[in-house]
Order: C-alpha cells, then sequence, then structure tokens
C-alpha cells in the first residue's frame, strides 16, 4: 500500500513521516561547542508537543495526539462517536462495543482523554457492565452467563457472552474478556477517583474478580479457561482430549490479565478504604502470580496454556506446538506483571523471531498454531485472522512493553507502519498478511477503534501513569535523542491536570510542581499523593543534571474553535446553525461555571468537527492537501467528516432532550437552559 505524498513534503519512498505538520515549527539552530549536534540541531513546536533534539520523534507524538481530536487531514477519534448510546462504537461496520478490540487504545489513552470522550468511553463500557452475566438474563443465543461474566461484545439490548465467531457451541464463556473489561474499568475509576462511580462500580467489579476466582486450580493458582476464553479469540481451543471434544486447560493470558486486574481493584478497595476486601485481593494476586512459574520456560518468557495432562502450547522450536504466544508476554510487560529482570528475557525472545514482527507490528503469534478446533486456512491461514493476523489493540500493550525496556527505535517503527495506513485513510483491523494489509479493502476508507491504539500508546508511554490510591507515580520514558519536551495537553488525575516537561537526558535528578522543589522522587519515577499535588500542576522533571528553572513556560490554552460562518458549502450550513445553537449552550453553561462539564465540552466538539470537515475541503481545494487518489473515496471522506459533525450534534441534541425528565437537578437545571437557547431569536 502506498502512502499519500505531500505537497512540499519528500516522496513516499524517501520520507519517514507523513502528513502535513500543521501549526509546527521546526526551527534549526546553530551548535554552539560542547553540545552535541544530534541532540541540539533543532527545535520543535506543534500544538500539542514542544521541544529540542529528536525532531522526527516528536513530530510523531505531535501526530499521535493529533489523531485523538477533529483533524482536517487525519481520520480522527471523534469519527467513531454514535448517538446510539452516546458513545463510542467500533467502526463504521461494526455496530457493538467489544473489549477485546477496545482494550489497548482505551488504557493507553484514559489518562490524556477529557470529557465529553470520558463519557463517550464510560457510556461504551457500560453497554458491558449494565448487562453483565447474572445466572439469569440471556444474551444473544439464549446463552446465560454465570454471574459476573462480561462479554466479546455489546450494544444496547444486545450482548454477546462468549466469542461469537467460529464454534460457538463449544466455547467457553468470555473469560479473558472479563478480566480486561476489568482492568479498563478499574483504571478509569482510578483515574478520576470519583467516590460515587467507584461506589457504583466496585460491586460489578468484584462480581467478575469472583468469576474468574472460580476458575482457579487450588492444586497449582493457575486459571482454567476452554475454548476460545482467551483474549483473542478464537484462535485457543482450550486441551484436545483424546476422544476427541474439547475441555479446559490452564490459560495463560488469563492469568497475566487476572493479575493486572487485580493490581487495580486492590487499588480501589483501598482508596474506598475497604481494607480488608483489598488483602483478600490482594492474597489472590499473589497465588496467580506464584501459579505463572508453571507456565514460563527456562528462557524466562511464558506459554500460551498448559493442558491438564502436562502437554505444553507455545514452547517455541518444540516438535508440537512450538510457536511463540505473543499476547500473555507483551502484557505481562505492559502491566508490570512480570519484573524488569523478567521482562528483558520475554523482549530478548520475541526480538530473537523475526517472524513475530514481519512488518514492525507485533502478530500473535508466530509459527502458525498446530492446535486450534479448526484447519489453518482461510480466515484461519496463518497472517490473516487471528492465526497471525494483526492486531493494533496489541501493538498497544506492545509498544508500552516496548517503552517500559527503552527500546524506542522499536516504538518509532510501528508509528511507521502505522502511518503508511493512516496517510491513505486506512484505520482497518485486523490487518492481514502479517500487518500489512487492511481486512476491507473494498470499503472506501476504514476506521476501527483498534486503530487508534499505537498513537495512544506511544502518549501514554512516555510517562507510564501508574494509578495508585495513595496518588500517582510517574515512570518518565524520553528517547535520549529528546532533550527537551513539553506536553501541552492536560493528564488527568482525579479533577486534577497535570502539564508534564523533561529537560536534560538520563535518570532524574531534580523535580518542581509550579516552580516549587518537589521531594518525592527517586532516579526513576515521580511520586504525586493527591492531597498534596495542586489543582493544576507544572510538573517539570531534570534529568541527568539538568536545570529544571530552565525549562521554558508553558503557552496559554488556544482559543475554542467557532462554527464557520462563510464559504460553506451547501450540505454544511444547515449543520451550521445547529452548532452555533450548541455553542450558545456552551456560551451560557461557562456563565453559569459549568466551563468543564461534559454537555460544554460536547458542544464544542461539534464545533471542532464542523470546522474540520469545513476545513479539508477547503485544503484540497487549495492544493494544499492531495486528495485521495480516487475522486470517488475523497468524496467518501469528505461525506465521513460531515457525517461526524452531524452525528455530534444529534447527539448532543437526544441527550439533553432527556434532561427534562431527570431526577439530577443539575441535569434540570441544564435543561431549562437549553429550552432558553433554543427559544431565543438567535436560534432562529
Amino acid at each position: 500500500m502506498q502512502a499519500r505524498s505531500r505537497p512540499g513534503r519528500q516522496s513516499a519512498g524517501q520520507r519517514r513521516l507523513g502528513g502535513i505538520l500543521c501549526g509546527m515549527v521546526i526551527v534549526m539552530a546553530g551548535v554552539t561547542g560542547g553540545h552535541s549536534a544530534a541532540a541540539e540541531a533543532a527545535r520543535f513546536a506543534g500544538r500539542h508537543y514542544r521541544g529540542t533534539g529528536d525532531v522526527e520523534y516528536l513530530q510523531l507524538l505531535e501526530l499521535s495526539r493529533r489523531m485523538f481530536e477533529p483533524d482536517s487531514e487525519y481520520l480522527n477519534m471523534p469519527m467513531l462517536y454514535t448517538p446510539a448510546w452516546n458513545g463510542l462504537v467500533e467502526g463504521p461496520t461494526w455496530g457493538a462495543w467489544w473489549i477485546q478490540n477496545s482494550y489497548g487504545t482505551s488504557y493507553c489513552a484514559l489518562p490524556f482523554y477529557q470529557e465529553p470522550f470520558v463519557t463517550f468511553l464510560q457510556n461504551a463500557q457500560d453497554l458491558w457492565f449494565d448487562q453483565m452475566g447474572d445466572g439469569q438474563r440471556a444474551g444473544v443465543n439464549d446463552w446465560v452467563a454465570p454471574d459476573g461474566c462480561l462479554c466479546d461484545a455489546a450494544a444496547p439490548g444486545w450482548i454477546v457472552y462468549r466469542q461469537g465467531d467460529g464454534r460457538t457451541d463449544i466455547h467457553d464463556w468470555g473469560m479473558e474478556f472479563t478480566a480486561a473489561g476489568v482492568v479498563l474499568q478499574a483504571e478509569l475509576l482510578l483515574i478520576s477517583r470519583d467516590a460515587a462511580a467507584i461506589a457504583h462500580y466496585l460491586p460489578r467489579l468484584e462480581r467478575s474478580a469472583n468469576f474468574i476466582e472460580s476458575r482457579r486450580d487450588p492444586a497449582n493458582n493457575l486459571l482454567l479457561a476452554g475454548p476460545a476464553g482467551n483474549l483473542l479469540a478464537p484462535s485457543y481451543a482450550g486441551w484436545a482430549r483424546p476422544d476427541g471434544t474439547y475441555d479446559k486447560a490452564y490459560l495463560t493470558g488469563l492469568s497475566v490479565t487476572y493479575i493486572a486486574g487485580l493490581d487495580r481493584l486492590i487499588e480501589l478497595e483501598r482508596l474506598a478504604g475497604r481494607d480488608d476486601q483489598a488483602a483478600q485481593y490482594a492474597d489472590r494476586r499473589d497465588r496467580a502470580r506464584e501459579g505463572l512459574a508453571l507456565v514460563t520456560t527456562d528462557e524466562g518468557y511464558l506459554i500460551r496454556s498448559l493442558d491438564p495432562d502436562g502437554v505444553k502450547h507455545g514452547v517455541y522450536g518444540a516438535p508440537q506446538h512450538g510457536y511463540f504466544e505473543a499476547s500473555p508476554n507483551h502484557d505481562a510487560i505492559a502491566f508490570r506483571v512480570v519484573d524488569d529482570a523478567q521482562a528483558e528475557r520475554i523482549y530478548a525472545k520475541i526480538a530473537s523471531i523475526p517472524g513475530l514482527r514481519p512488518h514492525s507490528f507485533i502478530i500473535p503469534n508466530c509459527p502458525s498454531y498446530d492446535d486450534m478446533y479448526t484447519a489453518p486456512e482461510g480466515l484461519w491461514g496463518f497472517g490473516t485472522w487471528v492465526n497471525g493476523g494483526h492486531w493494533s489493540t496489541c501493538e498497544a500493550r506492545m509498544i508500552m512493553a516496548y517503552y517500559r525496556l527503552g527500546r524506542y527505535e522499536d516504538v518509532r517503527a510501528s508509528m511507521h507502519q502505522l502511518l503508511r495506513f493512516a496517510n491513505d485513510c486506512r484505520m482497518d483491523n485486523p490487518l492481514t498478511d502479517f500487518g500489512n494489509s487492511v481486512y476491507q479493502p473494498n470499503q472506501p476508507y476504514n476506521v476501527t477503534y483498534d486503530a487508534f491504539g499505537p498513537p495512544a500508546a506511544l502518549v501514554r508511554g512516555l510517562f507510564e501513569y501508574l494509578y495508585r490510591a495513595e496518588g500517582l507515580t510517574l515512570v518518565p520514558h524520553i528517547p535520549p535523542g529528546i532533550t527537551q519536551l513539553d506536553q501541552l495537553d492536560p493528564i488527568r488525575f482525579g479533577t486534577k491536570r497535570l502539564y508534564l516537561s523533561t529537560v536534560g537526558t538520563g535518570e532524574i535528578t531534580a523535580v518542581t510542581v509550579n516552580g516549587v522543589a518537589w521531594p518525592s522522587f527517586d532516579s526513576h519515577s515521580v511520586l504525586l499523593p493527591y492531597g498534596e499535588t495542586p489543582d493544576r500542576a507544572r510538573i517539570v522533571i531534570a534529568l541527568g543534571g539538568a536545570d529544571a528553572a530552565a525549562a521554558p513556560p508553558l503557552p496559554s490554552p488556544s482559543r475554542p474553535v467557532g462554527a464557520p460562518t462563510s464559504d460553506l458549502a451547501p450540505d454544511l450550513a444547515p449543520l451550521a446553525q445547529r452548532v452555533a445553537r450548541l455553542q450558545a449552550l456552551e456560551d451560557r453553561l461557562i456563565g453559569c461555571g459549568l466551563r468543564h462539564s461534559y454537555e460544554a465540552a460536547h458542544a464544542q466538539l461539534a464545533a471542532e468537527c464542523l470546522a474540520a470537515a469545513q476545513e479539508r475541503r477547503r485544503l484540497v481545494a487549495a492544493g494544499t492537501l492531495q486528495p485521495l487518489p480516487d475522486a470517488a473515496r475523497e468524496e467518501a471522506v469528505e461525506g465521513l467528516y460531515a457525517q461526524t459533525a452531524e452525528k455530534v450534534c444529534a447527539g448532543l441534541e437526544a441527550t439533553l432532550a432527556t434532561y427534562g425528565t431527570s431526577e439530577d437537578a443539575g441535569k434540570q437545571r441544564i435543561a431549562a437552559i437549553w429550552r432558553e437557547v433554543q427559544e431565543a431569536p438567535a436560534a432562529q
């Protein structure tokens, strides 16, 4: 697939980055004595990142962050909004919300998601938790799941408690799906620190943890799962018994993801003041971690599964089941399930198998599985779907593993591969041909939630963000070529907003918060106790003896985008009137002290989406942005931009319409303001 060339930039074969770097300034500076040309040659200034040194990496960060807001060039996260549940959807051709597909993207984006995306994501995840198994509710195929079971995917009034593809009659419940759902919801709550939300969701998370715990074998502390009980289902068949039937085996990925979930559940219990429950879950976690020794090879990496009769699956190079299984290994690194020494050994094994990353992206396994319940051909063929096809949700967690271990060139290579698809409006998943081709080539464009996993990980991996009951730990992972970095977007920490900067390279030697020396750090991490951290904190981390005071101040926030008022295309003009009403609502909310409300943010997003739609058409008409090679494809993409703005408007309008009958006084107040806006002469 050829990436689009851009006017004024090198061709696809020559350049390393795609895209117009809108709003950026790159200044080449003279190199003075005593300074490295590679480290000090250039300064980069973008809307989201600013810094000196490795300009290309800074550009990659900028492009990554741009994909999570309305953007005139790149397909972006607002395009995955649906009014159907006022939340996010997997994609235009996938009308539901999957746990596996959203796992890597959501986990990595959660620290920097602001409203309205925090609400959008919670509404999507509520599709899982509001319909979770209770031993009575029937889902698709009349499956009645055990209490605490989550799902493969869900939509309003529709939930699939097992993997819905393949031989569903033999599939186990969504075991590792449930564990991953616990990770995502617990992480969301640890970031928000919202006591009411924690009280609401904590009993549900406990039910899910108890469901997974029911599969523990007390003899070895491993967890049993049957066919398609893994996260990247249905590639896993469980235990193939001699009589031709399939039963449960000890699934390593379930242990890894459960441990990651328990780590976060423990912190939530502590945050809620439930120390006894925290101790109970800590015991479960520690015993699950002990069990991992039985599914760890002499080389230090994790196998895929262990049959009850002792047969191991996923020992690389073995005559039988001799593939390497990527997910439990990169997840164990990304979520700190294993210590640093074992993480290095796992990475060394991954790096020694070129077939695992034939196109920079990680694939699930190499070589082909020989233990699926179907022949490895067609959709099940190696390199196509769950057997060796690429999933960006997995790549996100692989990138987090790279960051932890300082493998920045692997991160860079991953983003370059993603840009091959992003430049061509092909943000598809899965990717076939081992991560080199799209799954749905006949669509005029592709946009899926999975595909935003790598750019989300590029952002989160810089500081990792370990949210705990007592506070937040930052673990900087700054590529050594970057000598100064400003992250211009805030990171969420409860109701607080953090603006992060680094100066220098190497280990941490000093920290300031709002210009005052901060004592809570060591050579690799910074601790921010919640009660001691200012509500708006500028945190400067000095590396390698650099002077924290030398970091320049952050620029003032840019002015919000308003609705376009001139040169509107005919199909956008009616939409502009709706956006103007919503912005009038936003103005009124700001005047009432509700500047940071979900509703104000949703109204602002509508204006930004419309502005992006108009700007794309202007750039293409002016020749500044080269259109897609096929005119029909470009027309379809421009239509997607307009549809996105329309959906964002429709979703907020529909949501506001429900507020009048709400028992919530705050929503009633907003409903009254909205009625006044609609009745005002300017809205006619």
